[in-house]
């Protein structure tokens, strides 16, 4: 049986910011698919991190899709924008949007790929009425806010759920798994059925973050 195709999205919270360009290029020449860059408020989550002008810079030197992981209240005041600094997909939460069916119409309409991420505390069977819509659910396996955290081991239990709603209603939507992801727990990641890892500190502070790309990715071989 063919292997499924494991995306692997390097997030640059953990990168260098004084290398910045040298991160993003490091992440151009591997076999990364995606870019994912985390954007926080200091409200929804107790740390900022960056917006905008970080963004439409990273978008002019980047050759991979940019996965914009929104950790912010009322994403809809700034969707279009996010969308014109070079967000491809849009990620908002549950917890922040009560009414997310219209969020992913606005994010659609837009041209970007509908993302909805969810705590670790929040069911997967909240999506079940809207996972449809939903290009890819980001499952939070860490408290969103920080990076180099453990791995909650209950994720692999609502990555199967999730992937038998999926699988269930016919449905391409893709399982993303955000926090603690490394070489000890990919394979069962993607075992469970996960088809992204996002991957921050496993692979910024690889001595060969290429090399660690390319053994995440191959991980379910």
């Amino acid at each position: 049986m063919l292997q499924k195709e494991i995306i692997i999205a390097p997030s640059l919270l953990a990168a260098n910011f004084l290398e910045i360009g040298k991160e993003v290029e490091m992440v151009n020449h591997s076999e990364a698919g995606w870019l994912h860059l985390d954007v926080m408020d200091g409200r929804f989550v107790p740390n900022i991190s960056f917006g905008l002008p970080v963004i439409r810079d990273i978008k002019k030197v980047s050759s991979k899709p940019l996965d914009v992981h929104l950790m912010i209240l009322e994403p809809e005041k700034y969707a279009k924008d996010f969308r014109d600094a070079g967000a491809d997909h849009l990620i908002i939460h549950y917890e922040v949007c009560p009414h997310l069916h219209s969020n992913l119409q606005q994010i659609r309409s837009l041209g970007m790929k509908t993302g909805v991420a969810i705590n670790p505390h929040t069911p997967v069977s909240f999506l079940q009425d809207v996972i449809q819509d939903i290009d890819q659910v980001c499952l939070m396996s860490v408290n969103p806010g920080f990076g180099a955290q453990t791995f909650i081991p209950h994720s692999l239990v609502k990555i199967r759920e999730l992937r038998q709603m999926i699988d269930e209603k016919k449905l391409h939507t893709l399982i993303e798994i955000d926090g603690g992801v490394n070489l000890e727990n990919a394979a069962d990641i993607i075992a469970a059925g996960a088809d992204v890892l996002v991957a921050g500190n496993t692979v910024f502070s690889a001595d060969d973050p290429h090399d660690m790309i390319k053994k995440l990715r191959a991980a379910n071989v």
